[in-house]
């Protein structure tokens, strides 16, 4: 394995790919720059889509895909003032899984990287989420982790390679 991500858990064994944007696995990220195209639309980030989905609203969701960067769609995201929508609590991992699945679906460069990393459990390390991340310490859910391994598995068995 690559980079400094990598690590050996004491207890499984396992490897173990600990990423954030600016590391040699910063793709996995949302914030990276990975396009794809999701219901007839481009988005230029999955953290853009991710943001935008969170409104029923279209004129909301043109300008969050409209922005110059994805720490600024997340900042859109975040505003309270705009009505989020009444099921995101319910949908909102299948809206993740589906960008991420069209992120890596739709650029054949990082899914081969995806693939690569073969079994090793993939965590999000920040200290600023513990929902979709590990919350900095290993406390948090890393529901982006979950995800990312398991469109490995899907793209792993697409491509024919296990």
């Amino acid at each position: 394995m690559r980079g400094t991500g990598y690590r050996a858990s004491i207890r499984t064994q396992q490897p173990h790919i600990i990423f954030a944007t600016n590391d040699d696995y910063g793709y996995m990220s949302n914030f990276a720059a990975y396009s794809f195209e999701l219901d007839g639309t481009t988005w230029p980030t999955s953290e853009h889509y991710f943001q935008a989905m969170k409104f029923n609203d279209t004129t909301i969701q043109k300008n969050i895909r409209r922005l110059a960067s994805p720490m600024l769609a997340a900042r859109a995201g975040r505003d309270r003032k705009k009505p989020l929508r009444k099921d995101w609590e319910s949908v909102k991992e299948r809206i993740m899984y589906d960008a991420v699945l069209a992120k890596f679906t739709q650029n054949p460069d990082i899914a081969a990287e995806l693939i690569a990393t073969g079994n090793a459990i993939l965590i999000e390390h920040t200290t600023k989420d513990s929902y979709w991340a590990d919350g900095g310490d290993g406390s948090g859910k890393n529901r982006l982790g979950v995800i990312l391994m398991r469109v490995r598995g899907e793209l792993t068995h697409a491509d024919g390679t296990r």
